[in-house]
């Protein structure tokens, strides 16, 4: 008689192990639509931060376009104290001029050294371990 006492409740208990499930797949449901929701939200706010320093970095770089123009302006006076004018903002122009050319080698030696972009040693390493694996297999056939 225990055992039809026990298969009785069994039939309440699957139907409330039922309910339990169904409950939990809802929840589930609910669950990870918060969680999206969350990750949304949170994606946004990131958006608009990384929007606010952008255009900070961009106001940063214009003040300091002007604030090289004016140091321009002060160097091409400061020689003009020694040399006619025109000649100050020539000697000016040549510095700046002969700095760029150095950094453009510089810059075009560096992107020579990275062109193409792949990462030879990593294939160099990749191709030795398959012909250290295709030898391993023949010694292991032979």
């Amino acid at each position: 008689m225990a055992e039809t006492g026990r298969m009785g409740n069994g039939s309440s208990d699957e139907q409330s192990l039922g309910e339990l499930v169904r409950q939990l797949s809802d929840q589930s449901s609910r669950l990870a639509r918060m969680e999206v929701e969350l990750a949304k939200a949170e994606l946004a706010q990131k958006g608009r931060q990384l929007g606010i320093g952008a255009g900070a970095f961009g106001v940063a770089g214009l003040l300091a376009l002007f604030a090289f123009g004016a140091l321009t302006a002060t160097l091409i006076l400061a020689l003009a104290e020694a040399v006619e004018p025109w000649l100050a903002a020539l000697i000016v122009a040549a510095v700046y001029a002969t700095a760029a050319g150095v950094l453009a080698l510089v810059g075009k030696r560096r992107v020579e050294e990275g062109t193409p972009p792949t990462p030879e040693r990593a294939i160099s390493s990749s191709k030795q371990d398959v012909e250290a694996a295709k030898r391993s297999a023949k010694e292991a056939r032979a």
